[in-house]
């Protein structure tokens, strides 16, 4: 009896995830403690930190919350950070959050028009090519002006859109009829699931192409992250200012950006350079027909509001009218007051893709906890002053990128400006060697941390978005994907750093 009922017990743990998976977790449970006694703090934060990049690269084995969770409660009860501190780290997040609870769940309600607006850009646009450098210019342009988050949560919609579209014709379903989209075992000609694989792969590139794109704008202006209006504030640089502070490195950053995609998609490299198919093509030109052919004049109607607030949105994040997460509850409030969308059960559909990422997130400013009581960056800082003021700002840049992308760009950013800041006002280097060490700590932690889906918000927010699964869009692939990108952009934004000194 026991016995079944440690079977019973281990099947549960992490539901369906395989074997080897929770295994792996019970193991990590396991080792920490020991390795607490053993090599203290310091390792163990470092390892623990490891052990909570595997769970999101295993994204798709299981969703991370519940073993990083695991890991971070764990963490807390080992006394190498506190509650306090984790509520320390949301609080100060705590526009990040709100972002993700409302502007994901109003861009919910703006998914028909969205829908209408890129499915006309999608078959009218025939090159790949051109297509991604639309996304990917457009992406930045928006990310430097609104904000990296509500861009890719607006992509995300849009690919599941098409996605949803597509699978559900070639399923053998009707269009108005309800259909899961992950269960491929409906399509069982051998063309379409060829064209399906091949479509996955046109998604997982454009999307890329995109992402990389709100990284490229999100660099340049003090509202493009979060860290961005950090150093602004610390250096006393209006918007003007700080675009033109960062323009050595941020413009020659982006076309080289723009260069490596054309490269990409022109030789096929990593993964890039999929078509969309033409049987898809022809399914989504059909469906633009169709669903104007039936739009009815209440479905007309609903567009226009959706449109309306549309650009209200971007006028008020532009203006910033009120903190991004406030003006997305504005706009659900818009939306669903004008379009009838009154019961709460249809209300509740909106929060399904943004509160287990919100979840997610709170539970990483925990493992961000542990990173900053146990000073795990510290060395780095003492070792990057060893150097020569004239290449000092280069190696915060390279280091910087490093940490970032194994940690979080944000928190990198805010303890290496806090850091530098305190030195200049100890009187260790002058205000212009003190600017140049800004620049290399706002794009040190914006570029290179491309490299990896949890160095910034925007690439982990795609990777645990429900379209991951859909286009087989795994951790590794993500990283594969943005490779090319994280090699130019790195080479290309140290030179600049380093020659600007």
């Amino acid at each position: 009896m026991s016995k079944s009922l440690g079977a019973a017990a281990l099947s549960n743990f992490l539901g369906n995830s395989p074997s080897w998976y929770k295994q792996t977790i019970i193991a990590f449970l396991v080792l920490n403690p020991i390795l607490l006694m053993i090599a203290g703090p310091f390792v163990t934060g470092w390892v623990l930190i490891l052990e909570f990049i595997f769970t999101l690269a295993m994204a798709l084995k299981c969703y991370p919350l519940q073993p990083g969770g695991l890991l971070a409660i764990e963490a807390i009860a080992l006394g190498m950070s506190s509650t306090e501190s984790v509520l320390h780290e949301v609080e100060a997040n705590l526009e990040v959050i709100l972002l993700l609870m409302f502007m994901v769940a109003g861009i919910y309600f703006m998914k028909n028009l969205l829908l209408f607006v890129f499915t006309k850009v999608l078959v009218r646009v025939r090159s790949k090519l051109v297509l991604s450098l639309l996304f990917c210019a457009l992406a930045a342009v928006l990310s430097a002006f609104l904000d990296a988050l509500t861009v890719t949560a607006v992509l995300i919609g849009v690919a599941v859109g098409f996605y949803s579209v597509y699978h559900k014709v070639v399923s053998g379903k009707p269009a108005d009829s309800d259909h899961d989209s992950s269960d491929d075992n409906s399509i069982s000609d051998a063309s379409n699931r060829e064209n399906l694989e091949q479509f996955r792969a046109f998604l997982r590139s454009l999307l890329m192409h995109s992402v990389v794109g709100t990284a490229l704008g999100g660099v340049m202006t003090t509202v493009g992250e979060p860290q961005n209006l950090l150093i602004a504030g610390i250096m006393e640089w209006e918007f003007i200012e700080f675009f033109q502070n960062m323009s050595h490195v941020t413009i020659p950053t982006f076309f080289t950006g723009l260069a490596t995609l054309i490269i990409v998609e022109k030789f096929k490299i990593l993964g890039h350079g999929a078509e969309m198919p033409e049987a898809v093509r022809d399914i989504l030109v059909k469906f633009d027909q169709e669903s104007s052919e039936k739009r009815s004049r209440k479905e007309v109607a609903s567009l226009v509001v959706q449109a309306v607030v549309a650009i209200f949105l971007v006028i008020a994040l532009a203006l910033h009218l009120a903190a991004p997460g406030l003006i997305g509850l504005a706009i659900i409030v818009l939306q669903t007051a004008f379009n009838g969308i009154t019961e709460e059960h249809q209300l509740g559909h909106a929060f399904e893709e943004a509160l287990p990422f919100t979840a997610l997130l709170v539970t990483f400013f925990a493992i961000v906890a542990v990173i900053h009581e146990q000073h795990l960056f510290n060395p780095v800082i003492e070792w990057v002053f060893t150097f020569e003021q004239s290449v000092q700002p280069a190696i915060f840049f390279l280091a910087n990128g490093l940490l970032s992308a194994i940690s979080d760009n944000v928190f990198v950013a805010t303890v290496y400006i806090g850091s530098v800041q305190e030195q200049f006002i100890n009187g260790a280097f002058d205000r212009e060697h003190f600017n140049h060490l800004a620049v290399a700590i706002n794009t040190g932690t914006n570029l290179p941390s491309v490299a990896t889906p949890n160095g910034q918000a925007a690439f982990l927010f795609l990777l645990t978005s429900a379209l991951a699964p859909l286009i087989r869009l795994s951790y590794g692939r993500m990283v594969m994907l943005a490779l090319p990108y994280t090699i130019t952009l790195t080479i290309v934004g140290f030179l600049c750093v380093y020659l600007s000194v």
